[in-house]
């Protein structure tokens, strides 16, 4: 495969900046262009190459990845799909609208939506997917870093959809009455609920909890540090191209 030169958008964050480390030490990749409004200037380590804070000094790249904040992905992804780019989005936060509306932008390129790069997390998702229709309850406890500024996690929701289709009788929580508001999580648009917790020396994990009568199953996936999304991030930037219009999930380029 021939060297896919790549573009960071988000640089200078945690995700942004250990993307591109990545992407400077595998040899089928190569860091092009580095941007991020509030580190324009800084080196990146490792790499000669100055962070830019104009998106449009990513002209001659490959792929572009994205790890900004949403207001920024909705503003800039359109412009990326104007110029015919293919994207894979990081990003947290991104609504069904705000995929819909992506679907019409990206005509004659790829965006590849990836709510958690984890490889462990996808599979945790299939391995319960898989579980699902042999059990009654299901319950979803998610758990991040203290400056997770969303909640629930994109993870989380997308896994409760998954569930919520696979799952053959569901039963309803029976409780009738909640003394605190929360209590019992959030349900949105499934009937399973998901719980979020943001604690200091935390960083993305997730359990899914399953119950029948006299047994239970429990699914619990880890991320300890950002290098365990690089191999995800990786092959998103390999894969993008095999792809059209808006995807979402890694899942998606996964042979599971």
């Amino acid at each position: 495969m021939a060297n896919i030169k790549v573009g960071v958008l988000g640089a200078g964050g945690r995700m942004g900046s250990t993307v591109c480390q990545a992407v400077i030490n595998d040899p089928m990749t190569s860091l092009d262009c580095a941007v991020d409004q509030d580190a324009p200037g800084n080196t990146i380590d490792n790499c000669s190459l100055e962070i830019v804070s104009d998106l449009s000094t990513i002209v001659d790249v490959d792929v572009v990845v994205d790890f900004t904040i949403v207001d920024a992905s909705r503003n800039h992804l359109p412009i990326l799909a104007e110029r015919g780019m293919n994207v894979v989005v990081g990003t947290s936060g991104l609504e069904e609208s705000d995929i819909d509306n992506l679907k019409a932008c990206f005509t004659s390129s790829s965006c590849l939506i990836v709510p958690n790069f984890s490889i462990s997390a996808v599979l945790m998702m299939r391995a319960a997917q898989m579980a699902a229709p042999y059990f009654d309850t299901i319950e979803i406890l998610e758990y991040h870093h203290n400056k997770k500024i969303d909640a629930p996690s994109g993870t989380a929701i997308a896994t409760a959809e998954k569930l919520q289709a696979a799952v053959q009788n569901l039963h309803l929580d029976p409780t009738e009455k909640v003394v605190l508001d929360g209590a019992r999580g959030a349900k949105g648009k499934t009937q399973i609920p998901i719980h979020s917790i943001r604690m200091e020396g935390m960083l993305a994990h997730q359990e899914i909890l399953m119950g029948t009568s006299g047994q239970t199953l429990t699914i619990r996936q880890d991320s300890y540090d950002r290098s365990s999304f690089m191999p995800g991030v990786l092959l998103a930037i390999k894969k993008i191209s095999g792809t059209s219009g808006v995807t979402v999930g890694l899942e998606s380029i996964l042979d599971v």
